[in-house]
């Protein structure tokens, strides 16, 4: 997802966490009902969780927590007897609850969650009427900004079978410039004002990678990928208490669903200093496992290598991310063939073979590692083309990413288990897109769409995410959807390819200890086992043996990171 912008806004003052954040203590979590995954990938079932005075785990306890006995020998005459062995200093007795490790979010966008948290929001509009409407009770609810911007359009569940454009947008708000960014942050939609503002007419030309849709030969009011820029060049930037106050919002929203550790994909130098202000005075909870977005911002914020990780693992910046094609709702992921309901269209490299290559070899000689989102199936021959390429300079453990991997062509399917390569996928996607997939694509090239049970098959590290906020940040829809491949609805009936189904045990995987090893984090949390830090739920139900309806509801009770409660529901 591009990075939003949005007009300076008046920003509450900041609070952090209602939660206090004590002294690590040793403690016992008892009377659990236990589900971790083990370092083989395979579930693990205890009845206690014990902490050490460092705020890792330091044992998993297949019965209850026992008291330690204490029966001393008498000492000989003048010497004293043995101390009391020392116990937890803090028990918890969670009545039977299940307790489940801390969910890690492969692929999401923190400040993306935060921004949108604080703009207009046009997610759950359902259609352009609708969505018109919102954005006029916005305009005049919001009176003096100099822009108005938001997220969260998407044509397809408005019905509406083409882009909106600026004259519609113009119809709800003709005053001020407008800009929105579609769900997916690969297209946005300005009005009349906002094209006028930034200086575009019917002679400006799209840049390489971008698309201006053109009407009667004007530019129609949505731009698609890099042509995004020619708008968000001229949009006022988020001021840094904006920032702050994003930031504490997505953490608070993150934690309520049970995410403790997250990939942000495509960190800028603004966003890194917000996340290190907000760690400076002791406010951040979620671990954030950081990919610069773009080589400049990479040697910005880390310089010659890797950051270590800061504030007791819960900030590093590991890599590098980078965006090979567009996205499939707005045509901007580069096919091998024409999209079927789009003849002439293909989607839009947005690299050059050549300078993806040199981007990537500049970061890996550095020993940054290198996600690529890649959509299509020719992006996605594309990045595996490259990784075996790079595979014969840089040796080692590399963990090449391949960010989305939604539509592959099924003979590149086994590439991906060659080099150490990461299919890092997002389940809530397919839910989202299956019908818009099949319109785009057609039933014959959909072997290889949203393939997670051959990513399985082919052996390939498959690490589970969101894409926040393109999607919402729960992770227990995109458990039931990896399980069962239908939507909130229950369709399709009995899932679309339904081949590609996983299990609990894989679903649950992926968003704990494979996302944590897709950001070389998993001797630091992920899996709960001894020597990690003791980042945890407190969940309302058993998740294992629930249906894939019944865990999409599952509410989060308490989440702990660091052996600490930070999250209570309804506090």
């Amino acid at each position: 997802m591009r990075k939003m912008m949005l007009a300076a806004i008046a920003a509450p003052a900041l609070t952090v966490l209602a939660l206090p954040m004590p002294a690590y203590a040793s403690g016992v979590i008892d009377n659990v009902n236990g589900i971790a995954i083990g370092p083989d990938g395979k579930i693990v079932h205890f009845g206690a969780l014990m902490i050490d005075d460092e705020g890792k785990v330091e044992k998993l306890i297949q019965g209850r927590y026992q008291e330690p006995e204490y029966k001393p020998k008498k000492p000989k005459r003048g010497q004293p007897w043995p101390e009391r062995p020392k116990g937890p200093s803090f028990k918890l007795d969670a009545g039977g609850k299940t307790l489940i490790p801390g969910l890690i979010d492969a692929h999401g966008h923190v400040m993306g969650l935060g921004l949108s948290l604080i703009t207009l929001d046009l997610s759950d509009t359902k259609s352009l009427a609708e969505a018109q409407a919102k954005i006029r009770a916005y305009a005049q609810e919001n009176t003096g900004r100099k822009w108005i911007i938001g997220t969260g359009w998407n044509q397809e569940t408005w019905g509406l079978g083409r882009f909106p454009t600026a004259a519609e947008l113009d119809a709800a708000v003709d005053d001020i410039p407008v800009w929105l960014e579609r769900v997916d942050g690969h297209a946005g939609w300005a009005n009349s004002a906002a094209i006028r503002a930034a200086g575009v007419s019917a002679t400006t030309k799209a840049p390489a990678g971008g698309r201006i849709e053109m009407a009667a030969g004007k530019p129609a009011g949505v731009f698609v990928d890099k042509a995004m820029d020619l708008i968000q060049k001229v949009v006022p930037a988020p001021a840094p208490k904006d920032r702050d106050n994003a930031l504490e919002k997505a953490q608070r929203a993150l934690l309520a669903v049970g995410i403790t550790g997250i990939a942000d994909m495509g960190t800028s130098i603004e966003d890194w200093q917000a996340f290190r202000r907000s760690a400076d005075r002791g406010a951040l909870r979620v671990r954030i496992m950081s990919y610069a977005y773009g080589l400049d911002n990479m040697v910005l914020i880390a310089g010659p290598e890797p950051t270590p990780w800061l504030y007791d693992d819960h900030l590093r910046m590991g890599g590098i991310k980078l965006l090979l094609d567009g996205a499939l709702g707005s045509r901007g992921a580069w096919l091998k063939s024409d999209y079927s309901d789009a003849p002439g269209q293909r989607g839009l490299p947005m690299i050059p073979s050549t300078q993806l290559r040199n981007i990537m070899s500049r970061a890996a000689m550095d020993n940054f590692q290198v996600a690529v989102h890649a959509i299509g199936d020719a992006a996605n021959g594309e990045i595996l083309d490259a990784i075996q390429e790079m595979s014969d300079t840089y040796t080692g453990d590399r963990r090449w990413r391949v960010e989305h991997a939604q539509i592959i062509d099924p003979a590149d399917l086994p590439r991906f288990a060659r080099y150490g390569t990461i299919a890092s996928m997002q389940p809530v996607h397919e839910t989202s897109d299956w019908r818009m997939a099949t319109a785009r694509l057609g039933e014959a090239r959909l072997k290889g769409a949203y393939a997670w049970k051959a990513m399985l098959d082919n052996h390939v590290p498959l690490a589970f995410g969101s894409d926040v906020p393109v999607e919402s940040p729960n992770p227990f829809p995109g458990i039931a959807a990896a399980m069962s491949r239908q939507d909130a609805k229950g369709e399709p009936a009995g899932g679309w390819l339904p081949e590609q189904k996983v299990g609990f045990e894989a679903a649950l995987d992926g968003f704990t200890r494979q996302a944590a090893f897709a950001g070389f984090a998993e001797k630091k949390f992920g899996s709960l086992v001894p020597g990690q830090r003791a980042d945890f739920l407190l969940i309302d139900r058993n998740i294992e043996t629930a249906s894939p309806t019944d865990i999409r509801g599952t509410q989060v009770l308490e989440t702990w990171i660091n052996g600490k409660r930070v999250y209570v529901k309804g506090q």
